[in-house]
């Protein structure tokens, strides 16, 4: 994750400094991302994905597709909104599943359980990816006659 952050700051010709900076932080805690000693909260990660215009997903070496694909955002655009108890039914989900989750067990890696930064991103991919399939389901499902 520090390569692609480093890599896009000297591609864009800034110094880390100015990235230090931009995220509020000391320039050594920057320079630290960079060499993999720490970590970016999610609130970095949108701030930079957002300042490069790059995805989080890139900059935490999820994806190796730097910018979003056009396609999947027209069709997020064009998804319908959802409403309030689709919103609530989303939340109660999301609850349940990461309450499920939250055992010694079932949230660890080689043993070693999840830190909260890491709980935090995955809980930030589950909200995401459980809108995406309710807006595209209901775009799929939902007759013609009944679409704006």
């Amino acid at each position: 994750m520090g390569n692609r952050v480093r890599d896009i700051r000297k591609a864009r010709n800034m110094a880390g400094t100015v990235v230090a900076e931009l995220l509020n932080i000391t320039p050594q805690y920057y320079y630290e991302i960079e060499r993999g000693k720490k970590r970016l909260s999610a609130d970095m990660a949108g701030k930079l994905a957002a300042h490069f215009q790059v995805t989080t997903d890139y900059l935490l070496g999820l994806s190796d597709e730097p910018s979003p694909n056009v396609s999947a955002m027209e069709e997020k655009r064009d998804a319908s909104p959802l409403t309030p108890k689709e919103e609530k039914d989303i939340a109660r989900d999301l609850e349940r599943m990461l309450s499920d989750l939250e055992s010694d067990e079932a949230l660890a890696f080689h043993g070693e359980t999840l830190d909260e930064e890491s709980k935090e991103l995955l809980r930030i991919s589950l909200e995401n990816s459980m809108r995406l399939a309710k807006q595209l389901a209901k775009q799929k499902f939902t007759p013609n006659k009944y679409r704006k």
